[in-house]
């Protein structure tokens, strides 16, 4: 019944294809997304800002604080989905 089913449903493998296609580009969204590297990055670079004039106290304490949300954000999120 195995190869029955396959060819009936053949007509059908295009579309699975494509599915298959978006969960992989979804998969790399959402672990891009949740990547907490850039938001490390983007949190030492604002410090250097600071402490090289480049940026007032009141700008990095607002940007900080959107990133250190952003931050808890993603470690939220690993926790959920973490199996181990």
């Amino acid at each position: 019944m195995g190869l029955l089913s396959q060819i009936a449903t053949f007509p059908l493998a295009p579309v699975r294809g494509v599915a298959w296609v978006m969960e992989r580009a979804l998969e790399a969204a959402e672990n891009e997304y949740y990547d907490p590297e850039p938001i490390e990055r983007e949190l030492a670079e604002l410090e250097q800002s600071l402490l090289a004039g480049e940026i007032s106290e009141e700008a990095f304490d607002r940007r900080e604080d959107e990133l250190l949300d952003r931050l808890d954000e993603i470690r939220a999120h690993a926790q959920g989905t973490d199996t181990t």
